[in-house]
């Protein structure tokens, strides 16, 4: 029997009191193997419901969230990944200051984490960086919502590993070579003596 457990689940926000497109919180329930076919995700203005199965991992993951203030469900985008369910969840009322914390209930939860890969103070948000949202492209990878898939952000991977230490033919032939100079071993200076020696 397959288990039910909560999942992990990693936020981040911005705030803009004049923009709507950088007043939002970012959501990553962590879901590994779960596919599109075999996950629910409820979103509501209040709040979400999640329900996802992993065939392989044989586990059932469960989760509900009520969020400390109304998100604009249209405005929001969903990503859905092999690893993750991503979203972009638009915040509905325009504010400079930051939500105190995601949900409402103000007590801790052991699944509920800072992302702090896409965390910026508040007091540094117009100086971050734009993030890059085009893999999120409406809902994408969400069952008949149509989206693309992972984008790598024009890294070129062919320049990956090139002069990482990694060794050449050179440099073995060089390192063969250095053997013929090495010093003789204690028991064999001993016998190179003899030898003259007895020459």
């Amino acid at each position: 029997m397959a288990t039910t457990v909560t999942p992990e689940v990693l936020w981040a926000q911005r705030s803009s009191k004049a923009d709507p497109e950088k007043n939002f919180i970012y959501l990553t329930i962590s879901v590994p193997d779960v596919p599109a076919s075999n996950l629910k995700l409820d979103l509501k203005p209040t709040g979400l419901t999640f329900t996802g199965h992993s065939d392989t991992l044989k586990r059932t993951y469960h989760l509900e969230l009520e969020f400390f203030a109304e998100i604009d469900v249209a405005e929001s985008k969903i990503n859905h990944t092999a690893r993750d369910v991503e979203m972009k969840l638009r915040k509905k009322e325009l504010d400079e200051a930051y939500w105190p914390r995601l949900l409402k209930e103000s007590k801790k939860l052991h699944f509920l984490k800072t992302d702090f890969d896409k965390w910026v103070d508040e007091d540094e948000q117009n100086e971050a960086a734009e993030d890059d949202f085009s893999n999120f492209g409406g809902m994408g990878g969400m069952p008949g919502m149509g989206g693309g898939g992972g984008d790598f952000g024009g890294i070129d991977f062919s320049k990956l590993g090139g002069g990482a230490g990694l060794p050449t033919g050179e440099e073995e032939e060089e390192e063969e070579s250095d053997d013929e100079d090495m010093p003789a071993l204690e028991g064999e200076e001993e016998e190179a003596g003899e030898k003259k020696a007895a020459a």
